[in-house]
């Protein structure tokens, strides 16, 4: 009798098994190929991930000869190889997990406008969940919606104004620094992406916390090694349960994320007790913050979690932007001299700008902008469908990814022109109208929620920067785009830095 239970037990496992591994995601695959939608074969259980690990692995071992911008075959080599192959939108999987590829405008706008009770986020790895623990990005339905209607507030137009004498004292020591460094000297050389991840560190310890970066030096270096954790995770499949094994990796983990909540329940409980006049955007987040109107706050661990999203999201989104900004400002001597004659007339002789210039800034603007088009901050944003759902002509089913890649859309030569590729600031005088057809903040519901304190922070480093120097590309530079969480330059952006003569 108990020989015939385990014989019952092994054939229902097993049923269970060949269902979700073998039949669904054949019947799936079935069902997109009937709608002309095409793709790599999928594969029991790792799906098409093996191909998409040895596509970056190549991608990535060759540098972009010259400083072009058609980088789309190294920050997105499986969309690049399988679209000439299967067409612009086609299906491929993640594991067991099918993700239909989307770069079609009216399809796009469609599935990022549509209600939270028909698509959200996609979720995180549990591996890789740590690094953005259960911040706003990480959070889904009811209890996301709760948190962005709490943290809304902190960072409204009025709130950021108050910040920009802040932002601009910080980038004035940086800028008093490289001056030092000149010296007697014609010009010196420097690693941008490094010196402006180190300013936005600083902004950022003052926003989030009001505390200067030496308080919030160790979480960016525990945040630094769980992003190189987490991106790991990210390009392999989860076995259920595995986080919980005592691997070495896994304990290296744990260690980084208890130290990194420790330290920071130290800050939120400090500020707690301090915070009735601050205007940094913990105050506004601590339960009986009579700042808040929008509910009693949220609990300390969720506070933690919210704190460790606003420390890594808005540092990288800031200062990888304006990497890539000084760097297309020093291969194209003409925009940046456009843009200082700008900056200077803003100025009018006075030393530093103020909240009410930066409107006036619109050279400036149209330049972030069209380095946010040439390569967008995430690269990629991505939807499940939590039910049965039509897009355009699509049925799509429940579970699926739905995945945008952004610098496909961004480099269309359709939406942007033959010159897709080429850096051109002057198209968003007049920008494609189309919602999906540019959106480096993300779109529809799940926005970023930093977009305008992102916009400004770009916005006066980049003034201040071009008013006092002026700069072109260093012979060292090696022009070789990644994508990590955000993209990046692989090995750092190195200019020469000059001094203006007043």
């Amino acid at each position: 009798m108990a020989s015939l239970f385990v014989i019952i037990f092994l054939t229902v496992a097993c049923f269970k098994v060949l269902y979700s591994v073998i039949w669904v995601p054949w019947r799936i695959q079935q069902l997109f190929r009937k709608q002309g939608v095409n793709g790599p074969n999928y594969r029991p259980f790792y799906g098409n991930t093996a191909e998409m690990t040895h596509m970056t692995k190549e991608a990535l071992s060759k540098s972009i000869s010259s400083l072009n911008h058609d980088i789309l075959h190294r920050v997105s080599p499986d969309y690049y190889q399988w679209s000439a192959k299967y067409g612009k939108t086609f299906l491929c999987w993640f594991g067991m997990r099918p993700r239909l590829v989307l770069v079609d405008p009216d399809m796009i706008k469609d599935v990022m406008l549509k209600t939270t009770d028909t698509n959200d986020r996609d979720d995180y790895n549990p591996l890789s969940r740590l690094l953005f623990a259960q911040g706003l990005p990480g959070l889904m339905g009811h209890k996301w919606a709760a948190h962005r209607k709490i943290e809304a507030p902190a960072f409204n137009v009025d709130r950021i104004k108050a910040w920009v004498p802040g932002i601009v004292a910080t980038v004035t020591i940086m800028l008093n620094n490289w001056e030092q460094k000149i010296g007697e000297k014609i010009e010196f050389e420097v690693d941008v992406h490094q010196e402006i991840h180190n300013l936005s560190a600083e902004v950022i310890s003052e926003i989030a916390i009001g505390s200067d970066f030496e308080e919030g030096r160790r979480i960016f270096e525990i945040l630094q090694q769980q992003e190189i954790l987490a991106h790991q995770a990210m390009h392999n499949v989860y076995i259920p349960g595995f986080r919980f094994l005592p691997t070495k990796m896994n304990k290296l983990r744990w260690r980084l994320e208890k130290e990194s909540r420790d330290i920071m329940r130290m800050v939120v409980e400090r500020h707690g007790k301090t915070s009735e006049n601050s205007t940094n955007v913990l105050s506004r987040l601590m339960p009986g913050s009579n700042m808040n109107k929008h509910g009693p706050g949220l609990e300390i661990e969720e506070i933690i979690d919210e704190c460790k999203t606003i420390f890594y999201g808005g540092k990288e989104a800031v200062a990888n932007a304006l990497a890539w900004a000084l760097l297309l400002l020093a291969q194209h001597q003409e925009w940046q001299n456009k843009a200082r004659e700008e900056v200077l007339r803003v100025c009018k002789g006075n030393e530093h700008l103020a909240a009410e210039n930066l409107q006036e800034l619109k050279i400036v603007g149209l330049i972030i902008k069209e380095t946010l088009r040439l390569y967008p901050v995430d690269n990629s944003i991505s939807r499940r469908t939590l039910k049965n759902v039509k897009v355009g002509s699509l049925n799509i089913p429940a579970g699926t990814e739905v995945y945008v890649p952004q610098s496909a859309v961004h480099h269309d030569t359709k939406i942007w022109g033959a010159d897709a590729n080429e850096f051109n600031p002057a198209r968003f005088e007049n920008p494609p109208k189309h919602l999906g057809a540019y959106f480096p903040f993300g779109l529809g519901a799940r926005i970023c929620i930093g977009r305008n304190l992102a916009m400004v922070e770009a916005k006066i480093i980049l003034a201040m920067i071009i008013k006092k120097f002026s700069f072109e590309v260093s012979p060292s530079y090696v022009h070789a785009p990644m994508m990590v969480f955000t993209l990046r330059p692989q090995y750092g952006a190195h200019i020469l830095v000059r001094r203006i003569s007043n």
